[in-house]
């Protein structure tokens, strides 16, 4: 007889057993509320893989007292949840975990709404993704959302005690003796990842021969050997995506440079290099911007560079960006002052271009009126001379607001008080 594996044994049987998500089922928390209310809601259980969906659907079950199906929303058919539907109906009520609900397509949706406002399928949709961004509002408005969250190492160190003590379900058998070595090895390869802990266990356990002393000692080696390298969580197209991007521009926007080398960092492991520098490029420009022009065009400087290396060695001149960008003072005006541009054109303040601005390099266009006052700035002193160039309707707005972040800003401004000046003596 096959027998599951170690982490499909050790599955909880009730609430209390389940490791970590305290923010949902720990005493008085929300799920640990519905199940003493006995008010089984269907919900939608948001996170990464091996952290506790499933377990926490399985708990549910038991304390309502029905059967506990699973599914695949992009494998399983509509045949499949119509026989979860009918054993529903004969048996009285059935929690249903679906994975992957984010595929959950159409046709099968609309099966299944019906079903869950009779409360005969209590559903619980496990997904990796954004339910906000990668589920249906028609599904989302009739489940709750709970997100659950990767474990901490000491979640995880106790999982694997309880794994190692259990006699019934665990490795207490075995008489396995684990380094304190081996076992933080094993911690941190499992990146918060509990199935993956559990199941580097049971392999260093079972590859391991015992003692004289009949003891299976797992030494570092021996973990390392039994244990993969854990992979990144990153889906290119999914919401860690974004979230990783998000998380490096502000990290360098509030100029933290260790938590932008780590998002960077992820990024690379990713192997997502044109978004990274995609991204040091925006934050070049919209953060950095005037405060520091000459970080900014060592930015482009060093993209440029990264783009000729290509991985591995594109880490280290992005890496002098990221500190660079980082550590640079901060200047947002020539962001805020195009938007603000942008704003006054789309609310229709266009108005016309004043006259003497216009083209005039065409036959007929002195007739037109087009050209005939405009007085050519490099003829005056300091390449200047008081005239209109904004439409009449918009004479006199400010879209730029310097800052006094950086030299190069303090300059700008100061250069741009003595044209007002100047302009004031010609008025």
């Amino acid at each position: 007889m096959i027998q599951e594996p170690l982490a499909y044994r050790m599955r909880p049987r009730v609430l209390s057993e389940i490791v970590g998500q305290q923010h949902l089922v720990g005493e008085g928390k929300i799920i640990a509320r519905m199940l003493t209310a006995k008010r089984h809601y269907s919900m939608i259980l948001y996170g990464p893989p091996g952290i506790g969906k499933t377990s926490i659907a399985s708990a549910i079950s038991s304390c309502a007292e029905c059967a506990f199906r699973q599914l695949n929303a992009a494998i399983n058919t509509k045949k499949d949840l119509q026989a979860v539907v009918d054993e529903a109906h004969f048996s009285g009520k059935i929690v249903l975990l679906l994975d992957e609900i984010h595929r959950l397509d159409k046709t099968k949706q609309d099966f299944l709404l019906p079903h869950l406002e009779s409360g005969k399928i209590i559903l619980i949709g496990a997904t990796t993704q954004n339910p906000y961004l990668a589920i249906q509002p028609a599904m989302r408005s009739r489940m709750q959302i709970f997100e659950v969250f990767p474990l901490t190492e000491e979640e995880i160190k106790q999982a694997i005690k309880t794994a190692l003590s259990d006699q019934e379900r665990g490795l207490g058998s075995y008489n396995v003796k684990l380094s304190p070595e081996a076992l933080q090895c094993l911690i941190q390869a499992a990146n918060g990842d509990l199935r993956s802990a559990l199941n580097g266990l049971e392999i260093a356990t079972l590859s391991t021969s015992p003692n004289s002393q009949d003891e299976i000692v797992i030494s570092l080696e021996a973990m390392k050997e039994s244990i993969q390298r854990k992979s990144f969580a990153y889906d290119k197209d999914g919401d860690m995506h974004y979230d990783l991007i998000s998380a490096l521009q502000k990290s360098i926007r509030g100029s933290d440079v260790d938590a932008a080398l780590h998002y960077a960092a992820r990024l690379i492991e990713a192997g997502d290099l044109s978004i990274l520098m995609r991204r040091l490029l925006v934050s070049a420009y919209e953060d950095v911007g005037l405060a520091n022009p000459s970080a900014v065009e060592r930015t482009v400087l060093g993209i440029q560079t990264a783009e000729k290396l290509g991985l591995p060695e594109a880490r280290i001149p992005l890496s002098n960006v990221i500190i660079d960008l980082s550590l640079s003072p901060k200047s947002n005006s020539a962001y805020l002052a195009i938007d603000q541009a942008l704003l006054d054109v789309r609310k229709g303040k266009g108005g016309k271009i004043p006259s003497h601005i216009r083209d005039a390099h065409y036959q007929g266009a002195k007739e037109l009126g087009r050209g005939l006052s405009y007085q050519y700035p490099h003829d005056y002193q300091d390449a200047w001379i008081d005239q209109e160039y904004l439409p009449e309707t918009l004479q006199g707005v400010e879209y730029y607001k310097a800052k006094q972040t950086g030299k190069y800003e303090q300059a700008l401004a100061l250069r741009r008080q003595q044209l007002k000046k100047w302009k004031k003596k010609t008025d």
